[in-house]
C-alpha cells in the first residue's frame, strides 16, 4: 500500500516527475547516480567559474585521498563555495560523518567542537586558517587539510548502509546551548527527496544559495536538493551581492527565510521591476514562521511562494505547503516516512528523517519511549494541514495562571500588511508589575499615501483594533513601532528578548 502521506503530493507535478523521485539509501549512493545522469550539466558556479557535474565528481574522488580512514568524524570550517561542496562530498561518501562547523567560530570554540565530537581531521579554508591555531598547537594529531588541495591522485567512494552516520550539524541555539545533531545517510536523503515535494518544476532548475551551509536548511534543501535534482547551484560569497547575482544568473528557485524574502519584495517595489528575477517560478521559505502577506504579494508578480516547517533534528523538512494560497497560516501536510503525535499540543516525532541523538549529550529529556519531542506546540487540522502555535520554552505564564503563547498572539497582528515582524514578550510597568508589550518592525510601504504623514499614530490605531479582539489575558499593554530590525541569528531568526526590555 502506498504511503498516504507521499500520494498527498502527487497531483502537484506530473506523473513523469513525481516517478523521477526516487528514494537512495546513502549520499553516495544519490551522488554516483546524479554525476553520471547530469555529467555535462553546470553543477556549480561560484566565483565566477563554472563546474560540471563530471568536473565535481572527478574533483570529489581527488579530494576523498586526503580524507580520514572510513568511520572518521571531519570537521569543515569552510564558508560556503565550490570547496565546500567538493570537501563535504570528499567527506561523506568515504564513509566518514561530516561535522560542520560555522566559519565564525573563534579558535577557542573550534578547538572545543574538535575535543567534543572526535574529530580526527578538521578541513579549513584560507580566510579560517588562523583559527585552527589552537587545535594545531594542542593536539598534532588531529590533521590539518586545506579545502583547496586538488592531490592527483583519486579514491572511489565508500559502499555503506542508511543507518551509517553521515553528517553533524548545530541545532539553532536561539533557546538554548547549541548542540550538534547526527544525521545519518537515510535521514539526510529523506530531507533530501522531502524537498521535491509539493512543486511543479523539480528537475534541472537553477538554485541561487544565500543561506549558509552550516544551516540544514542550506545544506540540505538549498545545496543537496539542488544536486540531486541534476540542478546548477549559484552560490552567492556575500548577501550583499544577492539582487546583483539574481539578476546575472536568473534562478528559478530560491531557498530563503522570511527577512530575504521580504527584503526582495520591498526592493521590487521600490524599483518597478522583479528584484527576484524574471525566471523565477518558487519560493521555498522557512526557518521561521512566513507572513501571509508575502505568499499573496508574491503570487501578483508570479511566483508561488511555499511555506513550511523543519528541524535541525529532522534532517530539516518535516512539512511542506503546496495549498499556500488557500491555507495562509499553515505549514503543510507531513511529508511521507515519519510518524507524529501531538501531545499536550507539543509535537512529537518519528521516523526516516529524524536524528540518531545528539552527540556527547544526555538524549534523555529529548525522547519519550522512543519519539523525539520538538517543543513545538501545533494543531492538525481536519485535511491534515500542519499549524504551528508556538514554542513551549516561549511560554510566558501569567500572574493569573494563564500560559500565553507568543508566537500564536503575534501571528494575529502579523495579519496586518504593514507588520514585517512583530515580538510578544513579558515585561513590566511604571509599577513594577508584569505586562504584556509588543514591538514591531513595520513595513513602510504599506501605509496608504494619505497616511504617510501620521504613520506611527495609522499603526497604532491599527494594531489596538487587533489588540482589543483578542482574550482579555492576551492583550499587550504596551506597543512600540521599532526603527530597526531586531537582533537575528545566522540563519536569520528572530533572537528572543530573553529578559525584560522596557
Amino acid at each position: 500500500m502506498e504511503n498516504a502521506a507521499l500520494e498527498r503530493f502527487r497531483k502537484y507535478t506530473d506523473e513523469a516527475t513525481f516517478k523521477k523521485i526516487v528514494q537512495y539509501d546513502t549520499v553516495a549512493e544519490m551522488w554516483e547516480h546524479t554525476a553520471a545522469e547530469n555529467a555535462d550539466v553546470i553543477a556549480i558556479e561560484d566565483a565566477g567559474l563554472q563546474y560540471t557535474y563530471r568536473k565535481l565528481d572527478d574533483d570529489v574522488a581527488h579530494f576523498r585521498t586526503c580524507i580520514s580512514g572510513r568511520g572518521a568524524r571531519v570537521g569543515l570550517l569552510v564558508a560556503n563555495s565550490y570547496d565546500f561542496v567538493k570537501a563535504f562530498l570528499a567527506v561523506v561518501t568515504s564513509g566518514c560523518t561530516a561535522v560542520i562547523l560555522p566559519p565564525q567560530l573563534p579558535a577557542e570554540a573550534v578547538f572545543g567542537c574538535a575535543m567534543k565530537f572526535g574529530l580526527s581531521q578538521l578541513i579549513y579554508a584560507a580566510p579560517t586558517k588562523e583559527k585552527t591555531a589552537i587545535l594545531a598547537q594542542n593536539r598534532p594529531d588531529v590533521v590539518l587539510t586545506d579545502a583547496a588541495e586538488m592531490p592527483k591522485g583519486s579514491a572511489g567512494a565508500v559502499k555503506a548502509d542508511g543507518a551509517s552516520p553521515c553528517v553533524i550539524m548545530f541545532t539553532g541555539g536561539t533557546t538554548g546551548k547549541s548542540k550538534g545533531a547526527l544525521l545519518s545517510n537515510a535521514a539526510v536523503m529523506q530531507g533530501v527527496v522531502n524537498g521535491c515535494y509539493g512543486y511543479r518544476d523539480v528537475f534541472r532548475q537553477r538554485y541561487l544559495v544565500v543561506l549558509p551551509f552550516f544551516h540544514v536548511f542550506g545544506l540540505i534543501r538549498n545545496l543537496l536538493t539542488g544536486l540531486y535534482t541534476g540542478s546548477t547551484v549559484f552560490i552567492c560569497r556575500n548577501n550583499k551581492d544577492m539582487f546583483g547575482d539574481i539578476a546575472r544568473f536568473r534562478p528559478t528557485v530560491l531557498v530563503l527565510v522570511p527577512a530575504l524574502a521580504n527584503m526582495g519584495l520591498m526592493l521590487s517595489r521600490q524599483f518597478g521591476k522583479n528584484m527576484m528575477g524574471d525566471d523565477l517560478k518558487t519560493i521555498i521559505c522557512g526557518a521561521a514562521p512566513v507572513p501571509p502577506y508575502l505568499i499573496t504579494e508574491y503570487h501578483k508578480i508570479g511566483v508561488s511562494l511555499l511555506p513550511g516547517y523543519g528541524l535541525t533534528e529532522s534532517a530539516n523538512l518535516v512539512s511542506g505547503n503546496p495549498e499556500a494560497l488557500s491555507h495562509p497560516d499553515s505549514v503543510g501536510y507531513f511529508f511521507p516516512n515519519q510518524e507524529y503525535r501531538i501531545e499536550n499540543g507539543e509535537l512529537w516525532l518519528k521516523g526516516r528523517n529524524m536524528m540518531d541523538g545528539y552527540v556527547g549529550e544526555d538524549n534523555a529529556a529529548a525522547y519519550t519511549d522512543g519519539w523525539f519531542k520538538t517543543g513545538d506546540l501545533v494543531r492538525v487540522d481536519k485535511d491534515g494541514f500542519l499549524y504551528i502555535t508556538g514554542r513551549i520554552k516561549e511560554i510566558i505564564i501569567l500572574g493569573s495562571g494563564e500560559n500565553i503563547s507568543p508566537a500564536e498572539v503575534e501571528v494575529k497582528f502579523n495579519a496586518l500588511p504593514f507588520v514585517q515582524d512583530s515580538q510578544v514578550f513579558e515585561s513590566t510597568d511604571e509599577a513594577g508589575a508584569p505586562i504584556l508589550a509588543l514591538e514591531i518592525v513595520p513595513r513602510m510601504s504599506e501605509i496608504p499615501a494619505d497616511e504617510k504623514d501620521r504613520a506611527d499614530a495609522y499603526m497604532l490605531d491599527a494594531l489596538n483594533k487587533v489588540n482589543m479582539t483578542l482574550p482579555p489575558f492576551e492583550r499587550v499593554s504596551r506597543i512600540k513601532i521599532r526603527e530597526s530590525d531586531f537582533e537575528r541569528s545566522p540563519s536569520m531568526k528572530i533572537v528572543r528578548y530573553k529578559h525584560d526590555k522596557n
